[in-house]
């Protein structure tokens, strides 16, 4: 049986490269499958906003080819564990805000001494449990900033001790500004203090992409950790080119 963990996430973290993933929100494990032979460096299942349940999260994990990171549903010990106990090699925790709320991220990561993470979950314990545990520092933690006040906590969010990365939620962000009539321009200049705040703490910045086009962009301005597709948007604009093409008369 092979093994979890196969640290191939964490350890493209810490070469410098920019990683390329693909977003999955529909919850359909094949498409996982397909995702991961394409050739992307790792999938995002996105528990948060997508229709992942436990079951198709665990066969997700269990059928993708790269690393599956999971985007959880909030900041909480049970959601953590949820995703990591299914055998995600990291967990990406939203609206993050403050230097508590990453060290919380962290600390529900992590296997005592270093956390208060629980001992279990059917896929660890079926692959055996103290080679799980032996290799449990392979696990990643990311977090997202995505609000006014993630950003303006970033320099000592950046500093937070078993951190791997951070992430800017364009979109979150976006929404967040313009509640206080910020520009584009004040989400821009958002994002460039959020990576500086990560170059000064030598922590990954990623940010969240829409494609292709818009992730070579941000991978030239020197994030390490862009979306290249995701499936909601990929499988629309495949039916509504095939659609148009034939009303056409292609």
């Amino acid at each position: 049986m092979p093994k979890l963990l196969s640290g191939r996430f964490k350890a493209d973290l810490a070469t410098g490269k920019t990683i390329g993933v693909i977003w999955l929100a529909l919850g359909h494990a094949p498409i996982a499958e397909m995702a991961g032979r394409a050739g992307a460096d790792a999938v995002v299942l996105d528990l948060q906003h997508g229709l992942w349940d436990r079951l198709s999260l665990e066969m997700a994990i269990g059928l993708s080819a790269v690393p599956a990171v999971a985007r959880v549903r909030e900041n909480s010990t049970a959601a953590i564990a949820e995703a990591l106990d299914a055998g995600a090699e990291g967990v990406l925790v939203p609206m993050v805000e403050t230097v508590a709320e990453a060290a919380r991220a962290v600390a529900a990561a992590r296997f005592p001494p270093h956390g208060h993470r629980s001992g279990g979950g059917v896929r660890p314990l079926s692959t055996g449990f103290a080679d799980y545990m032996s290799r449990s520092d392979a696990i990643t933690v990311g977090v997202m900033i995505e609000t006014v006040a993630g950003v303006d906590d970033a320099e000592a969010i950046a500093a937070v001790p078993g951190l791997d990365y951070i992430l800017i939620g364009t979109g979150d962000l976006g929404i967040s500004y313009a509640a206080r009539n910020g520009s584009a321009d004040a989400v821009e200049s958002a994002c460039a203090r959020v990576k500086a705040a990560c170059d000064d703490a030598k922590l990954p910045c990623g940010i969240f992409t829409p494609g292709l086009r818009e992730a070579a962009a941000r991978r030239d301005e020197g994030y390490r950790l862009v979306v290249l597709a995701n499936d909601v948007d990929t499988l629309r604009g495949a039916f509504a080119g095939a659609a148009a093409g034939f009303a056409n008369g292609a």
